[in-house]
């Protein structure tokens, strides 16, 4: 069995920064996406002889072939060479939220040692791929370091409700009746008056499949089939509520969902659960099914939002914070991102404007 041991170093920029990376993994994803060692050596920036010399090693390492080569035709990776990738890819993604949550946690140390008057300002957040972004623009502009925690989207407003933080983020889709499962969800959690919601991007949400769409699935309707394994998101959090919401809309049981109970806790871990073949489809933003080579499709719009109690949205921090989300520069940053829209980030909501629950009386 192998061993896993873990450091951690410094680097001057966040966005240089891979959480977990390991060169022999470099490089059979680059192979395994060139299709040939001679083009993933020059993607990675290597000699060919480096790369080859890697590559065995570590085959006399794990006692097992990495890669096939016959005369006369590209070398590419074994099937051992395939899974090892990809149960790789499954345990990073997994893993990451915890990950990002310790490194946040000792880099708010780090910064509060090298300066005492740093603003700090500590948040749970829902994951999001943008969001590591704009803490190193935060800290590169502004000296402002966001101490971000990962958890689940109704986790996040629990933790704002008990002080354990001072923004939350949360994302809803643009299906907010009242009587939702979204109202139920977040209503009792957000009170007019006292928080304040401030926009920060919108998303696209859908059906991630493997490429080519073998089993083709097409709809939410088709999570339903026999043929189909899903792989969900955990309890708790928006996107796992939003499958709940359209399964209910389609008058679909959850039962009926091969692979409901699953529980993945990123977009990527579940991109990365139907790039290797344990689920024909999973749910999530366009940008996760792109980053793993899948198709999209597209079922929702979504809004990610940041709350504060209304008394710090005009405080110094969270004031800086809403105008560097509203300079090109930030637009910009996230201009990569499939899926993403981020007009109006910055900007103050209401809950009554965003949220129609609010502003709906009962009769009489």
């Amino acid at each position: 069995m192998l061993h896993v041991k873990l450091a951690y170093s410094f680097a001057d920029s966040a966005a240089l920064r891979s959480q977990l990376d390991n060169p022999l993994f470099d490089i059979l994803s680059a192979i395994h996406g060139a299709g040939s060692v001679g083009q993933a050596a020059a993607t990675l920036g290597l000699s060919y002889r480096h790369v080859w010399g890697e590559l065995k090693k570590w085959e006399a390492a794990l006692a097992s072939d990495l890669i096939v080569w016959e005369r006369g035709k590209r070398a590419r990776l074994s099937p051992f060479g395939e899974k090892l990738l990809f149960a790789e890819r499954r345990a990073r993604m997994r893993v990451l939220p915890q990950v990002e949550n310790l490194v946040a946690e000792m880099e708010r140390e780090f910064a509060l040692a090298f300066d005492p008057n740093a603003h700090v300002i500590p948040m749970f957040a829902s994951h999001d791929l943008a969001l590591p972004r704009l803490k190193e623009f935060m800290g590169r502009s502004a000296k402002l370091h966001l101490d971000l925690q990962f958890r689940g989207s109704v986790e996040c407003l629990e933790g704002l409700g008990r002080g354990e933080c001072q923004l939350a983020g949360f994302h809803v889709s643009e299906d907010r009746a009242p009587g939702s499962m979204t109202q139920k969800a977040f209503k009792s959690l957000l009170k007019p008056g006292v928080h304040k919601l401030i926009n920060f991007v919108g998303r696209q949400q859908g059906l991630m499949v493997a490429r080519g769409n073998p089993k083709a699935i097409h709809s939410v309707q088709d999570l339903a089939r026999l043929d189909v394994r899903f792989v969900n998101r955990q309890v708790n959090s928006g996107t796992r509520l939003a499958v709940e919401q359209l399964l209910r809309q389609a008058a679909i049981a959850t039962t009926s969902v091969n692979g409901f109970d699953s529980a993945e806790p990123t977009h990527l871990s579940v991109a990365a659960a139907v790039a290797s073949g344990l689920a024909d489809a999973g749910f999530g933003i366009q940008a996760a099914a792109v980053e793993f080579g899948l198709d999209f499709i597209p079922v929702m719009r979504e809004q990610y939002y940041f709350v504060c109690l209304k008394e710090a949205v005009d405080a110094a921090p969270i004031a800086k914070l809403r105008e560097l989300l509203a300079r090109s520069e930030w637009q910009s940053l996230t201009a990569d991102l499939p899926g993403y829209d981020t007009s109006g980030a910055g900007e103050v909501v209401s809950l009554s404007r965003a949220l129609p629950w609010y502003s709906f009386r009962k009769p009489k």
